[in-house]
């Protein structure tokens, strides 16, 4: 069965994004449906996929890293207001039986992301 993965490296500090907070918004209907609010592991990873089996369903998804509170939290002096603040990556999932893996790489003043494997 298919689910939802993400991972963020910081490209700043060269290090996965511990502590990060991540949420996840179905974005079918009329206002975003928040699903799940997470902190990321040791890793930059959720600790379980984001969606699996069932509860991974077609349509358009967005997740929200807290960048900018996450830079601060590592000590790094930033303007104000940052460059960055909220990073919200839309997407949409077709195929429920495929593994769909969102990374993010990120600094203060840039982000990058594809689909994983």
């Amino acid at each position: 069965m298919g689910k939802l993965t993400t991972h963020v490296l910081d490209t700043m500090n060269g290090c996965p994004a511990a502590g990060m907070a991540l949420s996840l918004y179905r974005m079918d209907g009329a206002a975003p449906q928040l699903l799940k609010q997470l902190e990321l592991n040791d890793d930059g990873r959720a600790d379980q996929p984001l969606l699996a089996d069932a509860a991974l369903l077609p349509g358009r998804y967005r997740l929200v890293f807290g960048v900018l509170t996450y830079f601060r939290g590592r000590g790094v002096a930033l303007p104000e207001p940052a460059f960055l603040d909220e990073v919200p990556l839309d997407f949409g999932i077709a195929d429920t039986a495929l593994h769909y893996h969102v990374p993010l790489l990120v600094s203060p003043w840039s982000y990058a992301t594809y689909r994983g494997s």
